[in-house]
């Protein structure tokens, strides 16, 4: 009986085929580089070329690596395979937005120019060029989609489909720092006086005394604010409505609650918030639906979206404020400033 080839054991055999009534030589080398956990037969890898000396250098080296345990068998998936693989089956814990990011980047920007690249041979040059020719987005997109990408390809190794990760050292542009300005007291008089009377008169009023985020203030509910210890507990965001009209609420970014003790004029404006809420569900009658308790809603109880307050809470014709983040980050000093009392995590 035949021995069976340990693992790493390889042959090298001259070859000759005739095409045309010519004959050509070539040298093809077997390296074993395991066996099948389900037959047990042996799994070969096969090598050929010119000269003898060529496949005994890609024997060898691919004998080292199984026996240092190294070894990862050719994947044939392309890029874009594994990303749609990546999508479907590795994203599940992800967060709503993060997924829809995500998705967009390889839509747009990658499976385009990687898509047809084979998983197994896109090398590190190969992505830091991807990464140079994303031309017309911002260092801050260009280094979205690369974390992106780079993210994709960690799995991939983890999986063992590849050895090592191509994007791992790769450049990406430095990130611009924007500088957030805090809003001065004419600034604050000014937003104030734009707000009030209006539907977000209320919202720019807790956002200017909490620094909460966007996210989380359209994602605020009744059962989070208690009227009377003066109290509101910050446990999640909104992260998206669909068309069943099911809210998707996550953990907040930094991942854990807090509660905020703001100052009084934060739970006056809650208590308005309240009454006004009460007035708006009078005038909609059947049409008011606001199943979870969602605090600051439109006129028929339903989600705010943050382009709408981004658009209109800020009146930035007149403050100079490109986007409601920016006062949302310039908030921590002002809710100090205008009496935030207390902030406890959880």
């Amino acid at each position: 009986m035949a021995k069976r080839a340990a693992k790493g054991a390889g042959s090298v055999h001259k070859r000759t085929y005739t095409r045309n009534g010519k004959q050509y030589t070539y040298w093809e080398a077997r390296v074993t580089t395991g066996r099948d956990p389900l037959t047990g037969r042996q799994v070969q890898r096969t090598f050929s070329g010119k000269t003898q000396k060529e496949v005994v250098e890609k024997m060898q080296a691919v004998a080292v690596e199984v026996s240092r345990g190294t070894y990862t068998p050719p994947c044939k998936m392309t890029v874009g395979e594994w990303l749609d693989i990546w999508q479907r089956e590795y994203l599940g814990n992800a967060k709503y937005n993060t997924v829809r990011i995500y998705e967009n980047n390889i839509r747009l920007h990658i499976k385009p120019i990687l898509g047809a690249v084979r998983l197994d041979q896109l090398h590190p040059h190969t992505v830091q060029a991807f990464i140079n020719r994303l031309d017309g987005l911002a260092p801050q997109s260009v280094r979205m989609v690369y974390q992106v990408l780079r993210t994709a390809l960690e799995k991939a190794v983890d999986l063992e489909y590849i050895p090592k990760n191509p994007a791992a050292k790769c450049t990406p542009p430095k990130k611009a720092q924007k500088e957030i300005k805090p809003l001065d007291d004419t600034q604050t008089a000014a937003l104030l006086a734009a707000a009030k009377g209006t539907d977000l008169e209320h919202i720019v009023t807790v956002a200017l005394f909490t620094g909460m985020r966007i996210s989380e203030l359209l994602g605020l509910t009744w059962d989070s604010v208690d009227m009377e210890r003066g109290t509101i507990t910050v446990d999640k965001q909104l992260s998206h409505f669909n068309a069943q009209k099911t809210a998707l609420f996550t953990t907040p970014k930094s991942g854990k609650s807090r509660t905020l003790t703001p100052a009084p004029a934060v739970m006056r404006a809650l208590k308005a918030q309240y009454r006004h809420q009460l007035e708006m569900q009078l005038r909609a009658g059947p049409e008011w639906d606001n199943p979870h308790g969602l605090v600051f809603t439109n006129a028929t109880g339903r989600n705010l979206f943050t382009q709408y307050v981004n658009n209109h809470c800020l009146n930035s014709s007149k403050l100079g404020i490109d986007r409601c983040v920016d006062l949302i980050l310039g908030a921590v000093d002002m809710g100090r400033l205008l009496g935030l009392q207390r902030i406890s995590d959880s």
